[in-house]
């Protein structure tokens, strides 16, 4: 089994000798194991330890086990402990969720801190069959379905190599000790049932149905890199950036075929799911304004685009910077839209803040007759975002400036102006 693990690291450019690897260590087969491999083939190594506190005495056992363990290897022990059910109640997230993060994320900063060059955990074949199962069952898409990968980023699993049973039989022909985790028996989780019924029962249908299902999935990982680079494709045609919004092209949408999954890697990076992809197409020929929520984002349906912001855009405050100055004969007017001059003398203060309502009118700069805001957006082709993010700065119930657009024409300076009021938006 050591010549498979040095192979095994080779071919997948896991990492170098000479690096320094923080082992995940929680006291269980695996990751002894993983130990045990780690020490026989001389690489420079630290063991960390999370106690999540989740079975009292036991975890304080797997704690003091662990610990013993780097003391017989003579390498460095690093532990932690977690209040993992407080985390996951004040997250909201389940407390196997919650324990993954506090881990992955302590085992980061530990390595980043100590300088280590890779993160090693002790994965198996078997967790990626349990794993593409679990995916399977939850409908996770192609994403789910590509198995766990040997390395990503910082994060090594050099026992991708081998199953539970090439574990088991080196722990008995090593002699090693280590600590059983009394909820692996536990079939309320999904896992546990699988690996207990379902993956039991594969066998008995063949023999060879592991390998068989880990070929599949090692198809499924290229097939999804084809399916990616055809998404990312098709997505710089239709989607563009502007102004911290993402835009997507109805017209562009529509060409693509099947829509829903197109629209569904579209939307997925902003928290939408596909039922609500669903919903948004339905909406794609209704009229504008119909809105769709993630927990992050908001997507609005306008016009010919679908508008996607983050959803705390939608308090964006203007922030203004005031200057009050003379007139002078040489004094040119700024011609940027993010500044906006008046005549000190034609305003009423104090000068107040707030959004467009319905009936609100103006004169625009240059003009001589009122004009409904309303019928401003529509003629500057605003989008509904937009209108919902537009300022009005107003002076005695009168509109001065819609604010990165136009002034009103009433308060602009003109041969008579001795004091200049500037508004700088910033």
């Amino acid at each position: 089994m050591l010549n498979d693990f040095l192979r095994f690291i080779e071919n997948e450019h896991l990492f170098l000798p000479h690096q320094r690897i923080v082992l995940a260590v929680s006291g269980g087969m695996d990751s002894v194991v993983l130990c045990n491999l780690f020490h026989r083939a001389q690489f420079e190594f630290a063991i960390a330890h999370c106690n999540f506190h989740l079975r009292d005495k036991e975890s304080d056992g797997d704690e003091k086990f662990v610990s013993e363990l780097a003391n017989t290897y003579n390498v460095p022990f690093y532990c932690t402990t977690f209040e993992t059910k407080q985390f996951a109640a004040s997250h909201g997230i389940s407390i196997q969720m919650a324990a993954r993060q506090l881990r992955y994320d302590w085992f980061e900063e530990l390595r980043r801190k100590e300088n280590y060059d890779y993160i090693a955990v002790a994965h198996h074949l078997d967790d990626q069959i349990e794993t593409f199962f679990i995916n399977l069952f939850r409908g996770t898409g192609i994403a789910g379905l590509h198995g766990i990968l040997p390395k990503q980023n910082h994060l090594i699993r050099p026992l991708m190599f081998c199953y539970r049973n090439d574990i088991q039989k080196y722990i008995t022909d090593q002699r090693l000790s280590y600590r059983e985790d009394s909820s692996n028996l536990n079939d309320k989780y999904l896992r546990n049932k699988i690996r207990h019924h379902l993956i039991p029962l594969l066998d008995t249908i063949n023999p060879d149905s592991r390998n068989f299902i880990n070929q599949d999935i090692a198809r499924l990982r290229e097939a999804e890199i084809i399916y990616r680079q055809n998404i990312e494709s098709k997505k710089q045609k239709i989607v563009t950036q502007e102004n911290g919004k993402t835009i997507i092209s109805i017209a562009g949408l529509k060409n693509l075929n099947p829509i829903q999954t197109y629209l569904f890697e579209f939307l997925k990076p902003y928290g939408f799911n596909f039922q609500d992809t669903n919903h948004i197409i339905a909406a794609l020929d209704g009229l504008s304004g119909k809105h769709f929520f993630s927990a992050t984002h908001r997507l609005i349906k306008d016009r010919d685009q679908l508008i996607i912001e983050p959803v705390e855009n939608r308090n964006l405050i203007a922030k203004l910077k005031i200057t009050e100055f003379e007139m002078t004969p040489d004094y040119k007017v700024p011609q940027d839209k993010t500044i906006a001059n008046f005549d000190v003398h034609k305003l009423s203060f104090p000068l107040t803040l707030r959004r467009w309502q319905k009936g609100d009118w103006f004169i625009p700069f240059g003009m001589k007759t009122r004009k409904k805001i309303s019928d401003y957006f529509i003629d500057q082709k605003l989008s509904i975002s937009d209108k919902e993010n537009t300022w009005l700065l107003v002076s005695d119930n009168k509109i001065v400036w819609v604010i990165g657009h136009r002034t009103d024409n009433r308060f602009r300076i003109d041969p008579h102006t001795k004091q200049i009021y500037q508004v700088e938006i910033f």
